[in-house]
């Protein structure tokens, strides 16, 4: 248990104890005790800590909350605790100030654990899987697939700092309608490379990506393939072209530092017999029924506004209908606690209805998560950044990370929470100043390993380190910022909000830099130099941890 935890476990227990005596002791009474919800002030002078406790019981007791504050305040014992003070503030608000010795408690913890430093056991014996991109794989992945790749990839690994067991997938797409038009293409451009007049589907993949598949299988095959029925030679061209593409997405994705532990294939629910167990399910516990030829889920027993269609009356089952049977997978077949899928804002309104049919196959939806990514718009020199150098449509993900790099790419997509829209801009991504975040960030880390490379033989050892010298605003201001990273961590995981961490980074960066301006590490004072040192090289390894999480180098030399 980090000092946090054991600080705020302490003072609910102090709060808690308080109330029980306030109630005996006839200040007031209650029926049910009121949540022990402790939060951190914005501002200084108020303390570390603030309830609003008494403003949450005016209600049980009919007193007023300033006479409740007092009465919980009159009663706290703090003696022998971390609490130095106990002020009641405007209406209600209990803030605590705690004694200066607890800072001292977070270097320590980070001395002793260094790269462990901010990992907890709070999820030990629990499945998480996180599902993100998951791109259709008819063609070469794109910027919009670059944010997801982030807010997941970073997801897992927090979801892994608090104790999950982790699996990272990619849900290929390989089969249904999208799959039906690549081979239209595919086998349109390949009848037309070897001088067929064919008109080429006006719904078709128009990239140059086609072409290229095409041009490289006659090169191989020549056209043998032309005398085959039209649907084997595209069975034929899909398999080539799907083959080639999955390959270049996870060569592409291992650029961008993102390594899958399942490849899942959309194909196999239909090849397993997964989609008609589903529904047979579906059917048997009177969720799904039959009209105008198609099969349908009661969506509206759910909350809906309007039923789904499973499958077509053409008898091709829907995106929907397959991605029940693929979650129905994930929790029955392979038993995860914890799912979450990374989507796009436009797929938002799937949620409830998915949600609603894993109720219907007795899967609690509440197991179920999904994080609804808005879109970024990447800006050059002001404006909006629309043509690819490769493409000349899309801008490609490998055309970002040329551009500015792994480190910023992934960086900058998770400055904001998933959730916000923001502006991504390509010449401050690359800009050395303090202006760039992650510039900013690194170069906190590589000067702090640059100082203790020039005082490796400063530091004495045979003199005691004592940390109590730490007096300054400045380094109490580090430790804090240092203490807060275990929580942040939590959060993030909680919250499903990856930006906690990268946010977090800047925040120590600057709680770094300010102690760095304000305090000389090199000083005459042994004890007091070797804890200065002590603070740094605890700084650097929770930089160095943090950069870990959102998969970002953390240089030592810039």
């Amino acid at each position: 248990m980090y000092i946090r935890e054991k600080i705020e476990e302490q003072i609910k227990q102090i709060m808690a104890d308080a109330l029980n005596k306030s109630v005996a002791g006839g200040a007031f009474s209650i029926e049910t005790m009121p949540d022990l919800f402790l939060e951190m002030p914005r501002e200084k002078e108020h303390g570390e800590y603030s309830t609003n406790m008494a403003m949450q019981l005016p209600k049980q007791t009919r007193k007023s909350p300033r006479y409740i504050a007092e009465a919980l305040v009159e009663n706290m014992e703090t003696e022998g605790s971390y609490i130095d003070t106990v002020e009641i503030a405007g209406p209600g608000f209990i803030n605590f100030k705690l004694k200066k010795i607890w800072q001292y408690s977070a270097l320590e913890e980070i001395s002793a654990l260094k790269e462990n430093y901010g990992r907890s056991t709070k999820n030990t014996g629990k499945t998480f899987n996180m599902e993100f991109i998951s791109a259709n794989p008819t063609g070469p992945m794109h910027m919009g697939n670059a944010r997801g790749g982030a807010i997941g990839d970073i997801l897992a690994s927090v979801a892994n700092w608090t104790g999950y067991e982790v699996t990272r997938e990619f849900y290929i797409n390989d089969a249904g309608n999208q799959i039906v038009k690549f081979g239209d293409s595919l086998d349109a451009r390949y009848r037309q490379l070897l001088g067929e007049e064919v008109l080429f589907p006006a719904d078709g993949y128009q990239g140059d990506d086609i072409t290229e598949h095409m041009k490289d299988f006659i090169a191989l095959e020549g056209d043998q393939h032309l005398a085959l029925e039209s649907h084997a030679r595209k069975e034929i061209l899909v398999e080539y072209a799907l083959e080639k593409n999955l390959t270049q997405i996870k060569k592409d994705l291992e650029t961008y530092g993102i390594h899958y532990d399942v490849w899942f294939s959309e194909q196999s629910l239909y090849d397993s017999g997964a989609i008609e167990s589903t529904i047979e399910l579906l059917k048997k516990g009177g969720f799904a029924y039959e009209q105008d030829g198609a099969l349908w889920f009661k969506a509206t027993s759910f909350g809906s506004d309007k039923d789904d269609v499973l499958i077509r009356a053409n008898g091709l089952p829907t995106y929907f209908m397959a991605d029940i049977a693929y979650h129905m997978d994930k929790f029955i077949n392979r038993g995860f606690d914890r799912c979450i899928n990374v989507w796009g804002a436009d797929h938002h309104g799937h949620i409830a209805r998915l949600k609603g049919a894993l109720t219907a196959v007795e899967i609690n939806p509440n197991q179920f998560e999904v994080v609804i990514m808005q879109l970024v718009r990447l800006l050059r020199n002001g404006e909006v950044a629309r043509m690819s150098k490769r493409q000349g449509k899309a801008i490609a993900l490998t055309d970002l990370i040329d551009e500015v790099g792994v480190d910023a790419t992934r960086f900058f997509f998770n400055l904001r929470s998933p959730d916000s829209h923001f502006d991504f801009d390509l010449a401050l991504a690359i800009e050395q100043s303090s202006d760039n975040p992650v510039f900013y960030v690194q170069y906190a880390h590589a000067r702090i390993c640059s100082i203790i490379r020039q005082m490796a033989e400063e530091v004495n050892d045979e003199v005691p380190m004592d940390l109590t010298r730490l007096i300054e605003k400045e380094e109490f201001h580090l430790l804090e910022t240092l203490s807060l990273f275990p929580n942040e961590i939590l959060l993030a995981e909680e919250r499903l909000d990856p930006s906690r961490i990268t946010r977090y980074t800047i925040e120590l960066a600057s709680a770094f830099h300010s102690f760095y301006n304000a305090c000389h590490v090199r000083v005459e004072d042994f004890p007091l130099m070797n804890a200065r040192v002590a603070l740094i090289e605890a700084t650097q390894q929770v930089i160095q941890n943090a950069l870990g999480i959102l998969g970002v180098t953390a240089p030592e030399r810039m």
